[in-house]
């Protein structure tokens, strides 16, 4: 008879969360608690809702941004310049653990929702600011888009090729922000459970993004040179780049130290003699002759198989990967070996998203709920705030609620 205890429950379990929110920063944030098992009602705009709605039709005529930030939500749509709309709001952060915004600057506080107004009515009520730049400073009143933090943040500086300097791929900015928003969120909770005190918690895109700048700006500050651009190789290390294949593939590499060097030259390289000649047997020597080193890696892999450079690789206790594109990623075998995949509901049907990356073991399952259709749980949330079908009635003929 199995006597292993029942799965704990989702950590955030019985939390709710309120968010009047749009793009990533903000959404994704809230997703993570979502998938933790949080409550979270996302406040909508009525003419579109969140613009990242509106995006693309990549996802199956969905915008994928926002099927990627907002599952396991419940939409109301609502206008907030309307007193009554933005009664509902109070109405529902009343009851809330948790408030998260990313309106532009000074929009909060415009309509009483910035975190420092917030707290002080619902003293248990951990309010977050998500901003571009700070609610004070030169910048505060700035525009910030995720590129244009990036470029702030210096991240565009030491991304690219020596010619030319390149966004990175992925909203880093948002990204940044969003995780620091999620721990701020998490640590302000085990705070309350301590002292029965929420509080704000303040995040900018420019300060997270900075702090994720820290090794190249700590190697700056104190006395480095500036980091150059190096595409896929590293600054600082060599052989460490990737390399084309017989077969159009290419891979990775990465030489951590010297001893790793003689066995690249031993067994992958086929020149035993390079790991002990003064112009390869260190790193700063390499990095030195950066040029021939890699053209020596690079002849060695090319005459392989990207299957067989791995393998060769591998088995010299070299680090090493395949540089694989988005489709390749999708069908990753390390991902379907731990079974990373699920389908999440949505407007359009199933759609494959991944497990949140913090697992739980002996834990109730990741909730991942159904991505939300603008305005589907308006008139639920309305009757849960206490509304009768007159009231609400009249919110959906006034143009208040959808």
């Amino acid at each position: 008879m199995d006597q292993s205890p029942p799965p704990l429950p989702p950590p955030l379990d019985g939390l709710t969360v309120v968010a009047v929110e749009q793009a990533v920063a903000a959404p994704f944030a809230t997703r993570q608690l979502a998938d933790l098992g949080a409550r979270v009602i996302k406040v909508e705009r009525l003419d579109g809702g969140d613009f990242a709605r509106g995006y693309d039709t990549a996802a199956a005529g969905l915008a994928s941004h926002f099927v990627w930030c907002n599952r396991g939500k419940e939409s109301i749509a609502l206008d907030l310049k309307d007193p009554r709309g933005l009664d509902v709001v109070r109405r529902l952060i009343a009851d809330a653990d948790v408030f998260v915004q990313n309106l532009a600057q000074g929009a909060a506080a415009r309509l009483g929702l910035d975190a420092a107004t917030l707290c002080a009515a619902h003293p248990r009520l951990i309010a977050v600011d998500i901003s571009g730049y700070g609610a004070s400073g030169p910048y505060a009143d700035k525009r910030a888009y995720d590129m244009l933090v990036q470029c702030e943040a210096g991240l565009v500086s030491v991304t690219g090729t020596p010619e030319q300097p390149v966004k990175a791929g992925i909203p880093a900015a948002d990204i940044a922000a969003a995780m620091y928003a999620f721990s701020g969120v998490l640590a302000a909770l085990v705070r309350r459970g301590t002292t029965g005190r929420g509080g704000p918690v303040e995040v900018s895109m420019l300060e997270a993004l900075a702090e994720w700048m820290g090794h190249p700006l700590h190697h700056t500050m104190h006395g480095g040179a500036v980091p150059a651009r190096t595409g896929l190789a590293h600054a600082v290390i060599a052989p460490y780049d990737a390399y084309a294949t017989a077969d159009g593939g290419r891979v990775l590499l990465s030489v951590q130290n010297d001893r790793e060097w003689r066995r690249l030259a031993e067994q992958v390289v086929g020149r035993p003699e390079l790991g002990t000649d003064p112009a390869y047997a260190t790193n700063a020597a390499r990095v030195v002759n950066r040029e021939r080193t890699d053209e020596l890696v690079a002849g060695a892999l090319g005459a392989l198989d990207a299957d067989e450079a791995l393998a060769r690789l591998e088995a010299a206790g070299i680090a090493c990967a395949r540089l694989r594109d988005l489709h390749e990623l999708a069908e990753h075998p390390q991902l379907a070996a731990r079974e990373r995949w699920r389908e999440v509901g949505t407007p359009v049907g199933p759609l494959r998203a991944l497990l949140p990356p913090i697992t739980l073991p002996g834990g109730a399952a990741a909730r991942m709920g159904d991505v939300p259709a603008l305005g589907e749980h308006t008139e639920a949330l309305l009757r849960a705030v206490g509304m009768a079908d007159e009231e609400i009635a009249a919110l959906r003929r006034d143009g208040v609620a959808a």
